[in-house]
């Protein structure tokens, strides 16, 4: 990953209240760094912000280390791809992708090249003369992605561009992306409300809620290392249950003292335990850590999502093994599946 290419300095943004509350956060070139969070949470003001659509109420704006706040969406090396892709329906794809490069007043030989170039990186090579109205949305999504990418921005802004896509053929287009990223080797910031899309596509995950950055970092540690309550309820399904931390690797909850690899809290200090419902292990009652009942199970077609009532607590417990509704089981989990957050103040 290079040198920051975009740095935003304590952005806020107003309207009639506040969406965006002073935001910090750099993009590294080459980098692919998702915004995520539930609708309103300020993620695609963020991102308009980046393009010169919107104006901060407050802060800096840097791109490649010079303050661009008052610079106008066309004079930025940032090309956006919204939604609606908003192709023109009575141009062809070729003179959809050509656009940008024939205002740029480009030869006709480049273009040329140029377009074909785009069609092959995203599979619609021979396409050139069709209507945009002949394109499912998937084809329209990329000829979007292709428009943009021709002009050769340094950052692509992408505002939920798979949201009108259906389920398998956004899994294919988000493994597609990620390709098209590596292969033209520039930055994308991409917004999205779906957690499996952000953990499949990117290096980085901005978790964001009521318009402040909730947690920053990679795939891996948003979901193993949840900082808070709503980004382990966010980031895939979580049980989350009041503890007591004992003292550095030992804790306290639902009545028993586990071990654990977390430190630095204070001495009996009340926290929260994230148990992920694929870390728990069901096991004879006699040999399990936890003793419950199963209440509910459900098949979800990889696995099956039971919940075990344990004392006053109710786990989510995910296994390719199902337990009845009625069975007394035991619950197993090691030190490592136990984490430790702060409870929030």
């Amino acid at each position: 990953m290079g040198n920051k290419i975009i740095e935003l300095k304590n952005i806020s943004k107003d309207y009639d209240i506040r969406v965006l509350n002073k935001i910090n956060l750099y993009v590294n070139e080459n980098e692919f760094l998702t915004l995520l969070g539930p609708s309103g949470c300020g993620k695609t003001t963020t991102l308009r912000i980046v393009g010169g659509f919107e104006y901060p109420t407050e802060g800096d704006l840097y791109f490649e280390g010079k303050n661009i706040n008052n610079v106008p969406p066309h004079k930025r090396q940032i090309n956006t791809v919204f939604q609606k892709y908003a192709l023109f329906p009575h141009l062809n794809i070729y003179e959809n992708i050509a656009f940008g490069l024939r205002i740029k007043k480009i030869n006709d030989a480049t273009i040329k090249e140029e377009v074909k170039k785009m069609l092959k990186l995203v599979n619609l090579e021979g396409f050139e003369s069709r209507n945009i109205d002949s394109l499912s949305g998937g084809q329209q999504q990329r000829i979007a992605i292709a428009r943009a990418l021709v002009n050769k921005p340094k950052v692509l802004l992408l505002d939920e561009p798979l949201g009108a896509l259906d389920l398998k053929l956004r899994k294919e287009m988000q493994l597609e992306l990620k390709h098209m990223q590596r292969e033209v080797g520039i930055t994308f910031v991409y917004v999205t409300h779906d957690q499996e899309e952000a953990l499949t596509m990117s290096d980085t995950v901005v978790v964001m809620n009521n318009g402040e950055i909730q947690q920053i970092g990679t795939p891996v540690d948003i979901y193993n290392e949840p900082e808070n309550a709503f980004v382990a309820d966010f980031i895939g399904e979580s049980n989350i249950i009041d503890g007591v931390m004992n003292e550095d690797y030992l804790v306290t909850f639902l009545g028993r003292t586990f071990k654990c690899v977390d430190y630095g809290f204070s001495k009996n200090e009340s926290i929260h335990v994230v148990l992920r419902p694929e870390d728990i292990v069901l096991v004879s009652e006699n040999e399990g850590y936890l003793k419950g009942t199963v209440t509910s199970t459900i098949f979800k077609g990889v696995h099956y999502e039971m919940i075990v009532n344990v004392g006053a607590f109710d786990i989510l417990v995910q296994s390719t093994y199902q337990s009845a509704v009625g069975d007394r089981v035991g619950l197993k989990f090691t030190p490592e599946d136990i984490h430790i957050m702060s409870k929030e103040a």
